[in-house]
């Protein structure tokens, strides 16, 4: 069955109290209208159109930042559900598939709820309809059913006091076939309390031509949608929830759960045990068996099986650790590649780089990458020592099994093998330590 997604993402949001369109507003570090997007790569979606308005070009630039083949069409009068849809007809022309309706505020859908819907679709439904019983109805949609058959979706504001009583709502997804959906909405009028073009009328079009509708049913929790900071923060709390439940369920210890926060997309394998306070950013995958300690901050980055990374460590993109690194605490690495078996254990900055397997990087050890310009790399090889509070001034080569002395500054390559020495030599002045402090301490107390 072919599919196409059409995401309503057009709306003002004027409650967030913000400049930033509402469908770009973060949860789990990414805009809320990639978590709908989502469900295109889950369920094969063979197109994706997002319907734009308020902030458009911005919006516009985020979907294709996810999906370059997204293709973008603009509502420019908010006139409703109905026309928002509307406006995604010259986008499927000739497209013969079912089309699924979502929306860009709505974030937690499940695909699994989705295929539910496409098949109902299968088995005859004309429209689908996904719905949910809500603790408090309040201002939802209704769904007048009669046995399995849906006849009607009534907005609260148009509801009659019979139509109040029914616990039965609307979520706003709905799947049909292109050409029927669009059929429908050419015969919707806009004589409501609203005056706007509900897409729910396409219900009760539908089954005065005898078409059958059903609604597939949900769970409260994947309608939610959001409309105000409060509602964001819902959001996240229950992305949050969900992440940290099904780590655990696919066998990743979380030693204080509630205080690991992760990314929309971040992928973690069994065995790995993850301490308190650890913040993934997007782009982060874990292998097995890793160890990851207290208070880190990943983001744009790999770890492979057996690392051990922590505590106080940060991975930032480009950050590559292969099988048993191990990363210390105040370590921070970004776009570099760390080799099988290396350590870089205490206090560093490793930027732009390669280190080879085995390699020890001792600490207080900088990789100087940047000269106010340009960025530089610097290649380490296998089994080489860097001592202590060294400084690597790229570009730089460091051969296999070559050594570098505590403190030194290497501005020249080190030939596999060899030792270098960069320091000053030391010179101890007789009494001059002495001298010195007796001096500033009268200097101190003779501004008393």
């Amino acid at each position: 069955m072919t599919t196409a997604l059409v995401i309503l993402a057009a709306g003002h949001g004027s409650r967030m109290k913000s400049d930033t369109p509402k469908v770009l507003h973060r949860i789990a570090s990414a805009p809320m209208l990639w978590h709908s997007m989502k469900n295109a790569a889950a369920l094969g979606a063979d197109k994706t159109v997002v319907v734009v308005g308020h902030g458009g070009e911005a919006v516009a630039k985020s979907a294709q930042a996810f999906d370059p083949d997204a293709e973008i069409v603009w509502q420019h009068d908010q006139n409703g559900t109905g026309h928002a849809v509307q406006q995604a007809r010259a986008a499927l022309q000739g497209f013969t598939g079912d089309v699924i309706v979502l929306y860009g505020d709505t974030p937690f859908i499940r695909p699994e709820t989705l295929r539910e819907m496409q098949a109902a679709r299968a088995d005859g439904s004309t429209v689908v309809v996904l719905g949910f019983r809500a603790q408090d109805p309040g201002g939802y949609g209704r769904l007048v059913m009669q046995g399995d058959s849906l006849e009607a979706i009534v907005e609260a504001r148009d509801c009659t006091p019979e139509q109040l009583a029914i616990d039965l709502c609307n979520s706003g997804v709905i799947c049909a076939p292109a050409e029927q959906l669009f059929a429908l909405l050419e015969q919707v009028g806009s004589d409501n309390a609203a005056g706007e073009v509900y897409l729910t009328d396409i219900i009760a079009i539908a089954r005065a031509r005898d078409l059958p509708c059903s609604a597939i049913i949900c769970d409260e929790a994947e309608t939610m949608g959001v409309n105000s900071r409060h509602d964001l923060a819902r959001a996240e709390a229950a992305f949050q929830a969900r992440a940290r439940f099904d780590a655990l369920e696919n066998g990743v210890t979380l030693t204080q759960p509630d205080s690991v926060h992760f990314a929309f997309d971040t992928v973690i394998g069994r065995d790995t045990i993850i301490g308190p306070n650890v913040f993934f950013g997007p782009g982060v995958s874990v292998e097995n068996n890793v160890h990851i300690r207290v208070n880190c901050h990943f983001e744009g980055c790999h770890i492979s099986a057996g690392c051990v990374v922590g505590p106080f460590a940060r991975l930032r993109p480009g950050a590559e650790l292969g099988g048993d690194v191990k990363v210390g605490n105040f370590v921070e690495i970004k776009n570099a590649i760390v080799d099988q078996g290396a350590k870089v254990n205490h206090l560093s900055y490793v930027g732009d780089a390669h280190i080879g397997e085995g390699t020890n990087i001792g600490a207080g050890t900088i990789f100087c990458n940047y000269d106010g310009v340009n960025k530089h790399h610097t290649e380490v090889g296998k089994q080489v020592f860097v001592g202590s509070n060294s400084a690597l001034v790229a570009p730089v080569t460091l051969g296999d099994g070559a050594f570098v002395s505590t403190g030194a500054v290497i501005t020249e390559d080190v030939p596999a093998g060899d030792m270098a020495f960069a320091r000053a030599r030391q010179v101890n002045k007789k009494g001059l330590g002495k001298r010195l402090m007796e001096r500033l301490r009268a200097a101190k107390a003779a501004k008393k």
